[in-house]
């Protein structure tokens, strides 16, 4: 549903929802000081780094800072929960992850619901997971990955925090094949890496961005990307769901606000965010972090979140998966 002047779309709902209309003069004016970017992350990941490319061309396009402010901690809630109980006037915004869907269904209270209190403003990047194994590992492809693993059942493991993307996507891949395999939790994809090398752990599903120099090192073996499509950084390795259909599992950035928050800020933001994607500079930096952009309508982005969180509430019922 497209946006009007006077309705906000929230994540997962199909309805327009009456918001404050402010005068179109203080629209036009927005913002007037400068914007919080919350991010539930820590400096210097993925998300933190692709949040400060897109707050720096908003600060170039707006003429005021767009300020990333790192939150860490349960799982983004405590960051998401905070831009909740802001004020719905523009000048507090969250970065959105693929965690605030999983997490909808992780844990059983939250002060907040992410679908309910947290409007879309546009997406950002999108990048896949890529499954891995050790060079030693006595499998080249996914077909012969899962006739390994049904022929050892219990004999491999793979890792990832618990209710982490990484988590959701081997739990994804072994309720769509069938097969057993152990989770290891890890508090951190380095780590993981480094026993994968080790060969302490028989593969992960690792970010795209966290593997890419070991893969290039040739130390790990890449088998497929988690996407629907494959990847510009690795274009000879097929899809997961090459072999396994039906299976999809990516890492999504984007932008949200608290809900009321009015429409034509939204709308305001969603335009500027767009032309970042669309610029040929931004897009190349995003790129090189292993991430394609992922633009769309504020309706656009609410659909694909609140798709996701149907998506992972199943894989994390079946898993039994709880937060750490």
């Amino acid at each position: 549903m497209p946006f009007t002047r006077r309705t906000v779309l929230h994540f997962g709902s199909g309805a327009a929802i009456a918001a404050a209309v402010p005068s179109l003069a203080f629209a036009q004016t927005y913002p007037t000081r400068p914007v919080r970017i919350v991010a539930g992350s820590a400096a210097g990941g993925t998300t933190d780094i692709a949040a400060r490319l897109m707050g720096q061309w908003l600060s170039e396009r707006l003429g005021q800072q767009f300020v990333i402010e790192n939150r860490p901690g349960a799982g983004t809630n405590i960051a998401t929960e905070a831009v909740t109980r802001a004020p719905a006037d523009g000048y507090t915004l969250i970065v959105v992850t693929a965690s605030n869907a999983i997490n909808a269904t992780l844990y059983d209270k939250l002060n907040f619901n992410f679908i309910r209190d947290i409007a879309p403003v546009a997406g950002i990047i999108r990048y896949p997971h890529v499954m891995q194994v050790n060079r030693s590992f006595p499998a080249t492809t996914v077909s012969e990955f899962i006739s390994y693993a049904k022929s050892n059942p219990g004999k491999i493991s793979y890792v990832g925090g618990n209710g982490t993307s990484m988590h959701v996507a081997g739990e994804l891949f072994k309720m769509l094949t069938g097969i057993n395999m152990i989770h290891v939790p890890y508090r951190g994809g380095a780590p993981a890496i480094t026993d994968l090398l080790g060969g302490q752990i028989q593969v992960t599903l690792s970010p795209l961005p966290e593997s890419m120099e070991y893969l290039k090192a040739g130390g790990l073996r890449p088998l497929g990307v988690t996407t629907a499509t494959r990847s510009e950084l690795l274009p000879d390795v097929p899809t997961v769901g090459d072999f396994v259909p039906g299976y999809e599992a990516s890492s999504v950035q984007g932008i949200g606000a608290p809900k009321n928050t009015p429409a034509e800020i939204i709308d305001k933001l969603n335009k500027e965010i767009n032309a970042g994607l669309a610029d040929p500079k931004l897009r190349a930096r995003f790129a090189a972090l292993g991430a394609t952009a992922f633009p769309g309508s504020s309706a656009d982005f609410g659909r694909f979140m609140a798709e996701e969180t149907d998506k992972w509430a199943k894989v994390v019922k079946f898993s039994g998966a709880k937060p750490e």
